[in-house]
């Protein structure tokens, strides 16, 4: 890491004190550098040149790591010959001063030790000035003080994470802790719960273990698919089935809106009913017992609209660590904005907002799902058009970053009442996965009622295998048929539950 963010002054003038730094400490490492070649091989991950607090150190390290990158011997020569090159030897002190370096150890035991001591107090300095530049500017009428927040949030969050940097470790040693985690898992089911955030959808979550912390997963559709109406339920069902905090950003609909689907979910009244108030006793009870549900359940919502990345990582951030959030849906992509200001390039700022979405999940160590839309050429293709991906729209780094990448098709809305062995396709919808960074894609049946915005597993509780759905074959299995074929010890006999319970 580099203070290119910062600038080169040092505050001392504003607090009265000299910065922290250790200058014996840097003399001491230069000059073991300077008298054994291996030394550098234990500091070179631990050291940057921006690090040591006296430019000189600062020039000479440089002049070092320069030598090594180019397979060059390490010594007081080299060095100096070096320094000469760039012409900044007589500005570190000349060759006597790095003669007086070399005098000053007499190895490099304790090297490792000192560099991180040097690189502890850089960031001391580095948090001295971050701190002056949030006061400086804070005080300026024209600072929008979301983006200053998140500004210097990311600043921090970038030296924390360049101080906490881990070093190549053997192979072995991290497959005994694998394994040691998987016997804990194998005794204890449960804890995989809170290692990832179920969808209440047995298939798709057989098939990915759940959705992981630090993913991204894009979830792509033509209008009148249901994209809206499944990314409720993802929230819905996380919430409801496994007391898991979510939040669902719409930059769509109104944060009433949301609500009313939510209730409609819960209630199984129609939307419009609930909107146009036309209920009757049972469906008015069946509606506040719907409201007292929800009120046990940690959903947000958030309906800005045009929302920027800036202001949604600002909230998210919050919300995160105040309400322990565990899943986050935004509905959806590119309603989105970089800045208050559009975009020259629409695929560029896509692009650079998917990027973003994807470092948010790693940062805050959280499965990111944002909805997006597909190319309106798929209307024009032949055939059942179902989606591809290369439909996505308007960015190519939408496959690119996400971890999964699913479709939602509905055959019966062009027409197609049955499929390839005949049978219905009425209220089905698929759910295509079409990339999956770590395991197999493929295609999940889905029950949709739109009338109460709810998707539903197609048989609750089974594993369905039909004809019409090769794709997920070794996945899930009829009991029914098992039984009547006297299989075991197959995959399929797995009760969907114990995904999700001991």
């Amino acid at each position: 890491m580099t203070n290119n963010h910062l600038t080169k002054r040092t505050a001392t003038t504003d607090i009265g004190q000299v910065p922290p730094q250790v200058l014996d400490m840097e003399e001491a490492v230069l000059g073991a550098l300077l008298i054994e070649k291996p030394a550098l091989e234990q500091v070179i991950d631990i050291l940057h040149p921006d690090y040591f607090y006296k430019p000189a150190h600062q020039e000479i390290y440089q002049a070092v790591l320069t030598l090594f990158a180019s397979n060059e011997p390490v010594d007081l020569l080299t060095v100096a010959q070096q320094l000469r090159k760039t012409e900044k030897l007589e500005m570190v002190g000349g060759p006597r001063y790095l003669m007086k370096l070399t005098n000053l150890v007499n190895s490099a035991a304790n090297i490792e030790y000192h560099a991180r001591v040097i690189t502890e107090q850089a960031f001391k300095r580095y948090l001295i000035e971050m701190a002056y530049q949030i006061r400086k500017e804070a005080f300026e009428d024209s600072a929008d003080v979301f983006e200053l927040i998140d500004r210097h949030t990311r600043n921090i969050l970038e030296l924390s994470a360049t101080g906490t940097r881990s070093r190549p470790v053997k192979g072995a040693d991290i497959a005994y802790r694998l394994l040691k985690d998987l016997e804990e898992e194998m005794k204890n089911p449960q804890r995989i719960q809170h290692q990832s955030v179920f969808s209440g959808f047995f298939d798709l979550d057989w098939i990915t273990g759940g959705l992981e912390a630090t993913t991204l997963t894009i979830i792509a559709a033509r209008p009148a698919m249901g994209k809206s109406a499944f990314a409720l339920n993802l929230v819905l069902n996380a919430a409801q089935m496994f007391e898991k905090a979510a939040a669902f950003f719409s930059l769509e609909m109104s944060k009433e809106d949301v609500v009313y689907r939510l209730l409609s979910m819960l209630s199984g009244i129609n939307t419009k009913a609930i909107k146009k108030r036309q209920l009757n006793n049972e469906q008015a009870k069946k509606l506040r017992e719907a409201e007292t549900t929800l009120n046990g359940l940690d959903i947000y919502v958030d309906s800005t609209p045009a929302i920027t990345i800036t202001e949604l990582t600002a909230k998210l951030r919050r919300l995160v660590f105040s309400q322990n959030i565990k899943l986050v849906v935004i509905d959806y992509l590119q309603l989105m904005r970089v800045s208050e200001k559009p975009g020259s390039n629409r695929e560029q700022e896509v692009a650079q907002i998917t990027r973003s979405l994807k470092q948010l999940a790693g940062e805050l160590s959280i499965p990111v799902i944002a909805l997006s839309q597909i190319n309106r050429s798929v209307e024009s293709r032949s055939g059942d058009k179902r989606p591809q991906l290369s439909d996505l729209r308007e960015s190519g780094e939408l496959e690119q970053s996400a971890d999964i990448v699913g479709f939602l098709y509905r055959a019966e809305y062009y027409g197609i009442m049955e499929d390839s062995v005949g049978q219905s396709t009425q209220g089905i919808t698929e759910l295509i996965l079409a990339k999956h960074r770590d395991g197999e894609t493929g295609t999940i049946l889905l029950q949709f009622e739109p009338r109460f915005q709810r998707f539903q597993n197609l048989h609750e509780n089974t594993f369905p295998k039909r004809l019409s759905n090769p794709a997920l074959d070794g996945f899930t299995q009829n009991p029914d048929q098992d039984e009547k074929e006297g299989g075991e010890g197959d995959e399929g006999d797995h009760d969907p539950l114990e995904l999700f319970t001991s």
